[in-house]
């Protein structure tokens, strides 16, 4: 009867080994939800950077399309997109020369429309990115009634300036 009483008024203790595998069990705990918090930032990160190089690539291939596509009855409002999209070196290629650049087109006739090919990224550092782009132009003017094809290669050069990507620096590349 004595044991009995012992038995029931005994506090009942855990092996040894419980709280060892308690603590193991707690650290493994925290390790996976840290990784999993590790893996989620990380992977935001990463599609925020190809977001990013996307809307520099899409910039620089707008920018072509732009500087290819000027027609003869609507070249005023060529030239300022084209303006409108640009900054730095680029813009100021332009600048000042609208009116004779327009001038020439309407004379001439020229008709040119523009399409990109092929684009990609080739380097970037943080705030601006250099892109290839390959393009064709399908050109006409008054002497030449039939669209002739134009192959171009650029190297297009794409700022963020205070969140809206424009083109400071086109090259042509050989």
């Amino acid at each position: 009867m004595a044991d009995d009483i012992d038995e029931k008024t005994r506090p009942k203790t855990k092996p040894t080994w419980a709280k060892p595998v308690t603590v193991i069990a707690s650290v493994l705990v925290v390790a996976l939800v840290a990784v999993g918090a590790w893996l989620i930032v990380d992977r935001q990160s990463t599609n925020e950077q190809g977001e990013k190089r996307e809307a520099f690539l899409q910039a620089a291939r707008q920018t072509v399309l732009n500087l290819t596509t000027i027609s003869a009855e609507s070249a005023d409002a060529d030239v300022a997109r084209l303006l409108e999209g640009a900054t730095g070196d680029f813009k100021a290629e332009f600048e000042g020369r609208e009116g004779p650049f327009v001038e020439v087109v309407q004379q001439a006739g020229v008709d040119t429309t523009g399409e990109v090919l092929e684009a990609g990224i080739q380097n970037e550092d943080g705030t601006c990115a250099s892109s290839l782009v390959a393009s064709r132009a399908m050109v006409s003017n008054a002497d030449q009634s039939e669209p002739e094809a134009r192959d171009f290669r650029l190297r297009v050069t794409i700022c963020d300036e205070n969140g809206k990507l424009l083109a400071s620096k086109v090259e042509f590349v050989p």
